[in-house]
């Protein structure tokens, strides 16, 4: 393969060789370079490519794509670009043979939803015979193949060798999530997304390894309206005019607004033992009734997206119907059968916005006790902790405080951090570091109508401690609870 043909969609320079030098692979980990390699130098957080120059050229690397000043040998090309980033990205698409545009492409982007909403679009699409891939924050799906994810969006050359395993198992279209992140350091860059949606935005991911402020992260967003055909938004979020600002794409909206292109009217909450759901009816630009296995408000809202982009793939109703009667979710608000006296649930809210809007969903279904178990991630915003014990204390009727991943923070501090934020409210609580010892102590203190959340790691089976992944699965650690609680009972 050709250099210049992986650089064919990129402004570049020539700073010395030839741009028509033949490479073997695309590389951008200096531990995968080989003889022929063109390795692309990213200017990381953690660490610089450029750093590494002589050492590919050591490994065999025939050419450097950079966006720096490098000295390596002359036989070595060196191409130099604005960003290597977003070369990265569209050398990438072309190292795969343009993948994307065999696909349709489904991106989304928001706070929240974006996982819950790729889950139903794929469901939905793929009962009417399509064969959809995904990449989200819980896994890639190729066929039968399931990948576990490291990032909600992965990196671009990842992404595109997704997309050719895709269309190499015969998918027609793909539903992503698109994060903040991915946007802001080009992993989306050169995507012909066929449909954007953008979910609601809350003031999350903002701190020094993530968004400047809250104003950067909006930009972000509104970046992948600048790169698809058809823009679907919320419009009942208050920045949703600020995300849509400079977006170049055709815009439908959906909401509760009576302006929405597509909305839901006469909502209404089911419950009965050991079920929690919604029904409402979807106007405007559709007409039928729906009913959805995942409580609250926010469960419209995703139906409503997953409504708004199967309309576009001319969807029959009653299929669309019969999809979001069984969607579900690893993870989000994802229920677990321990008592027909109680409800317990598992739900991946890790932030202040995502558990007021749980919490306050779940209030409305009048359980006896609201109770919460959660704890916050080390290493991440400390306004974080204070904001979400703020939450739990003034919604729930009980919190549970407990450990989540404190990486390389101690669990205690991190546990204080959160006191902090209930201190401000009158919400009882009590804390128990372990997070199994925590589940324990929710079960065994069930009441007769409650309604417990395990909040925080949702789909995660790890803790992560000290730079080290340990096993941790929430079911796993339920049903160990409750082996133990029954033979306690039989001693």
């Amino acid at each position: 393969m050709r250099l210049d043909k992986l650089l064919e969609r990129l402004e570049y320079g020539v700073v010395q060789g030839t741009a028509k030098t033949e490479v073997t692979t695309l590389v951008n980990d200096s531990r995968r370079v080989e003889p022929g390699s063109v390795f692309v130098c990213i200017s990381g957080a953690v660490s610089d490519g450029h750093r590494f120059a002589d050492d590919v050229v050591r490994k065999g690397a025939a050419a450097l794509v950079v966006e720096k000043d490098v000295e390596v040998p002359e036989h070595v090309a060196v191409i130099r670009v604005a960003d290597t980033r977003y070369a990265l990205a569209l050398m990438s698409a072309a190292y795969f043979g343009y993948p994307a545009e065999k696909l349709k492409v489904v991106g989304i982007t928001g706070t929240k939803g974006k996982t819950t909403t790729t889950y139903m679009i794929k469901s939905i699409l793929e009962g009417v015979g399509h064969k959809v891939g995904l990449i989200g924050t819980i896994e890639a799906v190729i066929g039968e193949k399931k990948i576990p994810a490291a990032n909600t969006t992965p990196e671009s050359y990842t992404i595109h060798s997704y997309f050719a395993e895709m269309v190499k198992a015969g998918c027609d279209s793909v539903v992503m999530e698109v994060s903040s992140q991915g946007l802001m350091l080009h992993r989306t860059a050169g995507i012909p997304f066929e449909i954007g949606i953008f979910t609601n935005l809350g003031k999350d991911h903002i701190g020094p390894n993530e968004h400047r402020d809250f104003e950067d992260y909006k930009r972000c967003k509104g970046l992948l309206f600048k790169q698809c055909r058809l823009g679907i938004a919320n419009m009942d979020d208050q920045y949703f005019e600020d995300v849509f600002r400079d977006a170049t794409c055709q815009i439908e909206t959906f909401g509760f607004s009576e302006k929405a292109d597509l909305r839901a009217e006469n909502v209404r909450l089911v419950s009965r033992p050991g079920y929690l759901g919604v029904a409402y009816h979807v106007a405007g630009r559709m007409d039928f009734d729906v009913e959805i296995d995942i409580p609250g408000k926010f469960s419209v809202y995703n139906s409503l997206t997953a409504i708004a982009v199967c309309r576009h793939f001319q969807v029959p109703v009653e299929k669309i119907q019969e999809a979001l009667k069984k969607a579900t979710v690893k993870g989000r608000i994802e229920m677990i059968k321990v008592s027909d006296k109680f409800t317990l649930m598992i739900d991946y809210a890790h932030n202040a916005m995502s558990l007021e809007s749980l919490l306050a969903t779940l209030k409305e279904y009048h359980p006896k006790r609201l109770v919460c178990v959660f704890g916050c991630g080390g290493n991440r915003s400390r306004d974080r902790r204070y904001e979400m014990g703020e939450v739990s204390g003034r919604l729930a009727d009980l919190t549970i405080i407990t450990s989540d991943n404190p990486r390389y923070e101690e669990p205690q501090a991190i546990i204080d951090d959160i006191k902090v934020g209930i201190g401000r409210t009158d919400g009882k609580y009590v804390e128990i570091c372990d997070r199994k010892e925590a589940i324990r102590y929710a079960i065994a203190h069930g009441q007769p109508g409650d309604v417990i959340v395990l909040a925080g790691k949702g789909h995660e089976d790890y803790q992560e401690i000290k730079g080290v992944k340990y096993p941790m699965d929430e079911r796993v650690l339920i049903a160990e609870v409750l082996e133990e609680l029954k033979a306690e009972k039989q001693e």
